[in-house]
């Protein structure tokens, strides 16, 4: 594959949707004051994923000073203060965020994201209930980490500008989508109020049965009044990218989880489910929605299939490829094959 320009630009025709191949904190340096309705983003969680530089060195490239050794914490607060201070501005007054993070670099975003100058307002738990282990394996029965079933969602929030309902009027920002993200009741009504707890399917689920290791199987019904979706399947993953080379990628780590043959090779894909209820809670009918780490496109399909416009960033070719894909793939469909 070629090099391409830095900040190149990949849009559709009809201007509903553009993805800007870069260096986050570049792209964002140039995008107008208040030109953002919400980002909605899942950036680097600084826990040195898969030992991917973008996880780990580079973060430490960028913000630590000469002869400065920062810890992994340190790096991605500093870091995040950086990117969420261009959100920032680029936010509309009252502009919400969401950004998911590792649960044991959960204090360090919410730290980043304040000394930004947003206000935290909530936190979202994704309960998936299906992580691996990513421990050593010890003599005796020990290990060094818990199985992950969680990852935290920070709600965050640009400052208004006068009282809500001012600033609701001027940039239609500033309050959340309540009916646009209730959870559905089988009787006749509104739905349910939507909650700050989702909770994820298996892979092999369908609307009449679920599959045998479904951990939303095994949970009581009262827990039916929170949102559900299932995690991505690799027909999910991979709509879209057939035209991409077919790649050996580790998506899992272990002995026991040989390499995978596949054309997204993003490690880290989100439900479109997910993307979508998310994209509802905080994106005005119609607005723009901003990615500023974009990875594999999944912000940018449940923008598109949700009527609002979009705007990612992403700096590695590769995913760009993918996300373009993805996002082409989705956006001709259906909106009511696609729900």
């Amino acid at each position: 594959m070629s090099a391409r320009a830095t900040l190149s630009l990949y849009q559709d025709s009809a201007g509903n949707w553009g993805l800007i191949e870069g260096d986050a904190l570049k792209a964002l340096a140039k995008l107008p004051a208040h030109s953002i309705d919400c980002v909605v983003t899942d950036p680097p969680y600084g826990i040195r994923f898969h030992d991917e530089a973008w996880d780990g060195a580079d973060i430490h490239e960028v913000v630590a000073r000469r002869g400065e050794r920062l810890s992994d914490g340190e790096a991605i607060e500093r870091f995040t203060t950086r990117w969420a201070a261009e959100c920032r501005r680029v936010l509309k007054p009252g502009g919400h965020m969401l950004v998911f993070s590792a649960p044991r670099m959960f204090h360090r975003l919410v730290a980043g994201v304040e000394e930004a100058g947003l206000e935290v307002r909530d936190q979202l738990l994704w309960l998936n209930g299906q992580g691996l282990p990513k421990s050593r394996r010890l003599p005796g029965g020990l290990g060094t980490t818990l199985k992950p079933a969680y990852e935290p969602v920070l709600l965050a929030r640009a400052p208004l500008q006068g009282r809500l309902q001012d600033n609701l009027g001027v940039f239609n920002t500033g309050a959340l989508n309540i009916d646009a993200a209730r959870v559905p009741r089988a009787a006749t009504g509104r739905g349910y109020w939507p909650a700050n707890v989702v909770l994820t399917h298996a892979p092999g689920c369908t609307d009449q049965l679920c599959a045998s290791d479904c951990p939303a199987e095994r949970l009581p019904e009262t827990l039916s009044r929170l949102f559900y979706c299932a995690k991505a399947s690799r027909q999910e993953r991979e709509a879209g990218c057939e035209g991409l080379p077919v790649q050996s990628v580790q998506i899992f780590t272990g002995k026991h989880h040989p390499p995978r043959w596949v054309r997204n090779t993003h490690p880290c894909v989100k439900p479109v489910a997910l993307m979508r209820w998310l994209v509802k809670l905080v994106a005005p009918p119609g607005g723009l929605v901003l990615d500023p780490f974009a990875g594999s496109g999944t912000t940018g399909i449940a923008a598109v299939l949700e009527d609002r416009m979009f705007l990612g960033i992403e700096r590695q070719p590769a995913y760009v490829d993918v996300a373009c894909a993805r996002i082409t793939h989705w956006a001709r469909k259906p909106r009511r094959e696609s729900a």
